[in-house]
């Protein structure tokens, strides 16, 4: 079925609802997202917005912060551009419903937290369920808002341009082809502006805070395309996610060590302090590495945030579902220290776009993790990234707005199954997922070498090569869908990493320790033929 909108957005997170808000206002827009409404990397988000609000921070020293944890790579004039306009969409944020935690007997001060990389408190927060609290004010205004369809379960696939149609004139996005998961059936989507929101790629690693939906799905749709994608190799391990095995996944948020919390090993002693000026609040990439190697120094399978010398009514004030969390594994945080490992936690690379959300592919947008703007550059500062989605969300609405139509519509073809048939052993996607997350933890994590990368660029090889054997000769399905990109998006970081000769914020490599400063700091820009 072939359906025509003004807009598509594909993903349900900050960046797609507030895209999907504001070009509600100029057209009908459709929402396509992989699973339900609320199932996003947003609302997984426990620390908050990084954003100028006190008397005593400023935007020189939130770009400054920024600057410095980015690791040179940062393109300062988005940067700065996304700090002085966060203000008026934060209160936009407000005006929809969401409510930030405030100060007990402040007459309505906002309670701001702090949190590793910047100088100042400046981190709204709705207790220690930020995201949640994000999604539910925007849904509810995207429900409201009947130029909005919302459809769930449909997965995306490919693109289509002007070129893969063999179409004369300039190559454009004119479409997307989509899964719905519920009927099996492919849908056609055509639209005149066409968003990525889909999030990151946590789900290549083993062990990462994302929800499974986080499998890459829009950078490898952007490269089959032939957009170019920057800066793969920066993956941000978040250095604190639960270490137990009722706590899945689960993050302790970097704001637990902003309220006093210091990082200690099993004998109790901090190991942070001469590591970083910051000790337990450095910018999370060093203090990943400290906590690798102090696991790796001491044959410990975790280390530990001591937060103990706050009373118990803090701790359930301040972080509520953390403390039940943690309870309900046993581990009383007021009284004893919450174990914790590194995981994958945010792709500062993504799809290169300008800071308008604007990629090189006419009608083609990119808003959010999926995207890079410059802003994050070799390593994101903490809760910067909810900032630039709505920043960058607003600007891509209306810049959009201006874009040059594609004057005549055209017909777009339906997808072609040809003679594809059922999946008789779905182990073989199962097996294939698995080998993906565990080569890429073992090979290309925290710390890399040079003979790791390429074991592991040899092994996606091989699996490529089954993976599309398994992808033209089978009736397509969500998993077969999602295995496709996790393993392009996979690819696209060892790519990366294999190409920088140097250690650079994210990204450590033993055969090359140290930051090369013989030449200006340069973008990884990996680019398909389209």
């Amino acid at each position: 079925m072939s359906r025509h909108y003004d807009y598509l957005v594909i993903g349900s997170g900050i960046a797609g609802l507030t895209f999907a808000l504001k070009a509600a206002e100029n057209g009908r827009v459709a929402l396509l997202t992989k699973k339900n409404r609320a199932d996003s990397n947003t609302n997984y988000a426990q620390g908050g917005i990084a954003c100028v609000t006190s008397a005593e921070d400023s935007v020189d020293l939130h770009v400054r912060d920024t600057l410095e944890a980015g690791a040179g790579l940062c393109n300062e004039k988005v940067v700065r551009q996304i700090v002085e306009e966060g203000p008026a969409r934060i209160k936009e944020l407000i005006a929809l419903g969401m409510s930030f935690s405030e100060r007990e007997n402040h007459g309505g001060e906002l309670d701001l937290g702090k949190e590793g990389g910047h100088s100042k408190r400046r981190i709204l927060h709705a207790k220690d369920v930020t995201g949640r609290e994000i999604e539910r004010a925007l849904l509810a205004a995207v429900a409201a808002n009947k130029r909005i369809e919302v459809m769930e379960n449909h997965v995306a696939i490919d693109l289509i341009t002007r070129r893969k149609l063999g179409l004369p004139g300039p190559n454009a996005c004119l479409g997307v082809y989509a899964l719905n998961t519920q009927s099996r059936e492919m849908d056609t989507f055509a639209a005149d502006h066409i968003l990525l929101a889909t999030g990151g790629c946590g789900k290549i690693y083993r062990y990462t805070t994302n929800p499974d939906i986080a499998t890459g799905d829009g950078v490898a749709i952007a490269y089959r395309a032939g957009v170019p994608i920057a800066n793969m190799e920066f993956i941000q391990f978040h250095p604190t996610c639960l270490f137990h095995p009722l706590g899945k996944s689960f993050l302790i948020s970097e704001a637990v060590r902003g309220e006093g919390g210091i990082l200690v090993n099993e004998a109790g002693k901090s190991f942070m302090d001469g590591v970083h000026p910051l000790k337990s609040l450095a910018p999370r990439d060093i203090v990943a590495r400290a906590i690798d190697a102090e696991m790796k120094r001491t044959g410990a399978p975790c280390v530990y945030v001591d937060i103990t010398a706050k009373s118990v009514e803090f701790l359930k004030q301040r972080f509520p579902a953390i403390y039940a969390m943690c309870l309900s594994c046993g581990i009383d945080m007021a009284k004893q220290p919450i174990p914790v490992v590194p995981a994958a936690h945010y792709q500062c690379g993504g799809v290169v776009t300008d800071v308008d959300g604007r990629t090189a592919l006419p009608g083609l947008w990119a808003v959010g993790e999926v995207a890079c703007t410059g802003l994050h550059g070799a390593n994101r500062l903490a809760s910067n990234s909810l900032l630039e989605a709505l920043v960058v969300a607003h600007r891509a609405a209306h810049a959009s707005r201006a874009e040059t139509k594609v004057p005549e519509k055209i017909k777009l073809p339906e997808w072609q199954a040809g003679s594809a048939s059922d999946a008789d052993e779905l182990v073989v996607i199962h097996h294939n997922w698995r080998e993906i997350r565990q080569l890429m933890w073992d090979y290309v994590g925290i710390v890399r070498t040079n003979k790791r990368l390429q074991r592991a660029r040899k092994r996606l090889d091989l699996l490529h090569v089954e993976i599309q054997d398994f992808y033209w000769n089978y009736r397509v399905t969500a998993d077969l869908i999602e295995l496709r990109n996790l393993a392009l998006a996979a690819s696209l970081v060892v790519d990366a990493a294999l190409a920088r000769k140097e250690s650079r914020g994210l990204h450590y490599n033993l055969d090359y320790p140290n930051t090369d400063d013989s030449k200006p700091p340069q973008d990884t820009i990996l680019q398909a033929a389209s």
